[in-house]
């Protein structure tokens, strides 16, 4: 983007890579990738992830420090959850709008 305006990129207006994080938030990131996702059956809402499966792959992938993993895991989930939850309810605003405007 920043060649198509002509500017020099600046760096520390640049997106972090999770490879910058300490290796808890690496893991974190790791555990909330993998884990499934919960949905509401009627309403469409997004519940969080299932952690069901969380003792097994914190074994697997040899998480050394569980505790701190599973703190960042949390935060992540928290605010992936509220993404996904606003931009549901954006689309089913935007869609009963545009049912609203052909009834009429």
């Amino acid at each position: 983007m920043c060649e198509q305006l002509g500017e020099e990129p600046d760096p520390k207006k640049l997106p972090v890579e999770r490879g910058q994080f300490p290796i808890e938030v690496q893991e974190a990131f790791l555990l909330h990738d993998i884990l499934s996702d919960k949905w509401e059956g009627m309403s469409g809402h997004y519940l969080g992830k299932d952690f069901s499966a969380l003792d097994t792959y914190i074994k697997v992938f040899k998480i050394q420090d569980p505790q701190t993993s599973v703190w960042f895991l949390k935060h992540i989930e928290y605010y992936n959850t509220k993404v996904v939850n606003e931009t549901q309810d954006r689309k089913r605003k935007a869609e009963e709008r545009k049912l609203k405007s052909r009834r009429k």
